[in-house]
């Protein structure tokens, strides 16, 4: 009986025992990683056995690659695609340790961010990861010891080709089982979590490719006509100005202070007897302060950036990477371009290098006049976080630049300290930390009392400065500052399971207007980021309907409480949707099957407002229409560089 050639020892005592030996270890170590490395929500059987599978087809395509060369070279290209596997996998494990999220083919543009988040990088190192790469020197070894015996058995075309038919069927099944638990996986709205939870990592990774690489060429292939349908949802969906709020800001400066990771869970929140955020809290009740108690963040990859994005232009942020990074020539009809035709001097401050996030480029788009970036400040060694200036130091730096502004002004400030890893010197502390055990959530609360003492020193300034009076100060919380990855520890902050639905709830961000004049309240009314520059707009006396924005004024009688997030999801007062399952909002209880058929509505509402943002960005489709009576920016008028005169 003749032997299979698979089964022959001499081919198992080739390359091809070689090959088999790479394959099962990549196979394995990916499972594990997946399994253990990465929070993806596995809650059946059939996902749990996807989790097991996909890596085996990924395995086999890629390190087939290395038949297609010749005697030692095989064993050499072998070991070069396995180390880059492994670290594409290690990379994405630093990076969800981060950001809770996958890396996408945008983020890797982002290298004039790397250097600024290399101390936030070694604190998501740990002892074990060693372990990612052992697989990888066990393989060397073998090579470099012989074990296997260079025999130069060359398979003919049909059993390579074999060996790439069964990697791809082994891909096909895992499709197909996938489609059976979520149908149109790769069709619909879901976030990257599912891509990976049921196709793999490095399956995801050819998805992300093939999506990005179709953003890229929305723009090449867009025109004109592309805008008609864009422009009549946005009109058919506007919300007209509240009277009674309609122009009582008119002439006003603008204020933003971007509250870098503070969530509205930190509000009235007691820490050994201590409110944390004493100064925030008391905003919450100041008799000229709006406090929108249920607004909640809508970024996704570009975090920060995202968050300015849509501050200033009523645009979602992209599904994958940062609008910032990679739609920074694009046209844009931002605030501080409306406003600057209305007479307003912009300005962003910010103590950080003007290249992170590419902030020194969009802000030319946007129609930015001036961008205080860390060369205007004393950057001295003490005085550092691991983003820029810390906050105190920068507020009393930004005073003066602030005062030398021709009025009415449109200013920004981006603050750093209270961000991810929340380090903060012992003798800047003024609260202990929590006692969870958990060192990035203890730390937490140290690095957001040193934010809020920072905000009341600069509203002190800004009294004595005369500026207070004759200004609507926008504070917004940017982004969360404790991700999923650490649910178990916020079960102790909080006293409650983190479910699902509690975690959607934890994107709530503070908002709150101070607006001279205007009696102070709460507003619960549901309210995302999308909603703030028709907000202001109105604020202002400047009707908001012929701009291409995609929020509503949240104090309008017509404001849409509708709250898209960027994956798909969606929290609404009525319905919630959040990692595939929809939950009543009131309750917090999965929705009975009848009112399933309504809520999916809901979603399909969110998707496509997400879908057309997308159109706009990726398309850079405003450079097709120009509303009436504003200007197209010319962002060679722009130039950011300190002058003799502000040194």
């Amino acid at each position: 009986m003749k032997v299979p050639w698979f089964k022959n020892h001499r081919y198992m005592h080739s390359f091809y025992g070689f090959f088999s030996i790479a394959v099962i270890l990549l196979w394995l170590k990916t499972y594990i990683v997946q399994a253990t490395q990465f929070n993806l929500g596995i809650e059946n059987v059939l996902q749990h056995f996807l989790l097991f599978l996909n890596p085996l087809g990924s395995a086999f395509l890629v390190l087939g690659i290395a038949f297609l060369f010749k005697g030692k070279k095989k064993y050499q290209k072998l070991l070069i695609l396995y180390f880059l596997m492994s670290v594409l996998l290690y990379a994405n494990v630093l990076y969800f340790r981060f950001f809770n999220d996958f890396i996408t083919l945008p983020t890797l543009t982002q290298t004039q961010n790397f250097t600024d988040v290399s101390g936030s990088i070694i604190t998501l190192v740990k002892p074990y990861d060693l372990l990612f790469f052992m697989d990888w020197i066990l393989l060397i070894g073998l090579v470099y010891f012989k074990v296997f015996p260079k025999l130069e058995i060359v398979l003919s075309r049909r059993r390579v080709a074999a060996i790439f038919l069964f990697g791809i069927g082994i891909s096909s099944i895992n499709l197909a089982l996938a489609e059976m638990d979520r149908p149109e996986l790769l069709t619909r709205g879901f976030d990257r979590n599912y891509i990976v939870k049921y196709l793999g990592m490095y399956n995801y990774s050819i998805y992300d490719t093939v999506q990005s690489t179709k953003a890229s060429a929305q723009r090449v292939l867009a025109s004109s006509d592309d805008i008609t349908e864009v422009i009549n949802y946005t009109k058919s969906n506007q919300a007209d100005p509240n009277p009674d709020y309609f122009g009582v800001g008119e002439g006003k400066n603008v204020i933003y202070i971007h509250l870098e990771s503070i969530q509205t869970f930190l509000i009235d929140y007691k820490l050994h007897g201590e409110e944390v955020t004493p100064f925030l809290n008391s905003l919450t009740r100041e008799e000229n302060m709006l406090y929108f108690k249920n607004f909640f963040h809508q970024t996704a990859q570009g975090k920060t950036a995202d968050a300015e994005f849509m501050i200033d232009n009523s645009l979602y942020g992209l599904p994958q990477g940062s609008a910032f990074t990679t739609k920074g020539l694009n046209t844009f009809q931002s605030a501080p371009a409306i406003l600057g035709q209305k007479g307003y001097t912009s300005a962003v401050f910010h103590g950080n290098n003007g290249t992170f996030w590419n902030r020194d480029e969009i802000y030319k788009s946007m129609g930015y006049e001036h961008f205080f970036d860390s060369s205007y400040y004393d950057m001295k060694e003490e005085d550092m976080a691991e983003y820029g200036l810390m906050d105190k130091p920068f507020f009393e730096q930004s005073i003066p630049y602030l005062a030398s502004l021709k009025q009415p002004f449109y200013t920004k400030f981006i603050t750093v300290t209270h961000h991810y890893p929340f380090k903060l010197a012992e003798e800047e502390a003024t609260i202990e930390p929590h006692t969870t055990g958990n060192k990035i959530v203890d730390n937490y609360f140290q690095t957001a009392r040193y934010a809020d003492e920072a905000l009341e020193q600069f509203f002190g300034d800004l009294k004595d400065s005369g500026l207070y009076d004759n200004s609507i100060i926008i504070l917004y919380g940017d982004h969360y500052g404790i991700s999923n990855n650490h649910n178990k520890a916020m079960e102790e902050v909080l006293g409650k399971e983190i479910t699902p639905f509690e975690s959607a709830g934890l994107q709530r961000t503070p908002l709150l207007i101070h607006v001279p004049g205007v009696e102070g309240k709460v507003i619960n009314e549901y309210s995302g980021q999308i909603d703030v520059l028709p907000t202001l707009l109105h604020l202002l006396g400047i009707h908001s309907g012929k701009y291409v924005q995609f929020g509503t004024d949240l104090l309008s009688d017509e404001h849409d409480e509708l709250i898209p997030f960027r994956n798909g999801d969606f929290v609404s007062p009525k319905y919630t949707l959040t990692e595939g399952k929809f939950y009543d909002s009131k309750t917090g209880e999965l929705l009975e099957e009848d009112l399933l058929e309504e809520a999916k509505k809901f979603q399909d509402m969110a998707q496509q407002r997400l879908d057309l943002s997308d159109k706009v960005v990726n398309g850079d489709l405003l450079r097709f229409y120009t509303p009436s009576g504003f200007t197209p920016v010319d962002r060679s008028k722009y130039q950011y560089e300190k002058s003799e005169e502000t040194k």
